[in-house]
């Protein structure tokens, strides 16, 4: 019995890791759908979000289930618990790539982004896959050194959304009002993606650690 309540984590952990591959690819199909003006793409990542849901809606009862069950202790207990709270994030990453792709089937047959703003969405979207990557990386290796990285990376992230807004503010738009909602609704969706992926990195070094990592200072903080 105890073999096949390690299968199930293992099982559970190995959704973690399909559903950040699944938003990775969500997340850099949205951004070409968005840069080329391309429905079709983005019709695909929107249609696909689903399965991110029903991966999340499935995982998380299982989770549930197998507490109810097992009635697990210590670091089983805080592998499924943090589990929850990852497929949560997870979820939301897809819900924002999605978002990105309905943009860009809302302005079809143009392009959603302005040419002179073209280059900091593509690096905003550049920084998301690779954070991204690096997610699926940590859960399939409880690596913690990369999970620090995860974080670190995030600040380049936060760097671009300052950009983009200082484009937007600048006396020189010249795009109009409906443009500047666009950007900036985009500048908040990367950003948060970015931040869930911390958060799920920040979850892994809980899980291995059990303490929980301190943005303020270096180390980690330990929970009570």
């Amino acid at each position: 019995m105890r073999d096949i309540y390690h299968d199930e984590l293992d099982e559970i952990g190995a959704v973690l890791i399909r559903m950040a591959k699944i938003v990775g690819v969500a997340m850099q199909r949205a951004t070409g759908a968005l840069l080329d003006g391309d429905l079709t793409t983005a019709e695909s990542v929107i249609s696909s979000d689903p399965e991110v849901d029903a991966l999340r809606a499935h995982t998380e009862e299982r989770c549930f289930q197998m507490i109810a069950r097992q009635q697990p202790v210590a670091t089983d207990l805080r592998v499924l618990i943090t589990s929850i709270h990852m497929l949560t994030d997870l979820e939301r990453m897809g819900d924002l790539a999605l978002h990105i792709a309905k943009v860009a089937r809302l302005r079809y047959p143009d392009r959603a982004v302005p040419d002179d703003i073209r280059d900091v969405i593509e690096q905003m979207g550049s920084v998301a896959q690779s954070l991204v990557a690096k997610v699926a990386d940590v859960l399939e290796g409880r690596d913690i050194e990369l999970a620090q990285a995860i974080e670190a990376e995030d600040d380049s992230m936060d760097a671009l959304h300052r950009k983009l807004f200082t484009l937007l503010l600048s006396p020189n738009w010249s795009h109009g009002t409906e443009a500047a909602i666009d950007m900036t609704l985009l500048g908040r969706y990367y950003e948060r993606y970015a931040d869930h992926a911390v958060a799920v990195a920040r979850r892994v070094v809980f899980i291995v650690t059990g303490q929980w990592p301190d943005p303020l200072a270096s180390g980690f903080s330990t929970l009570g």
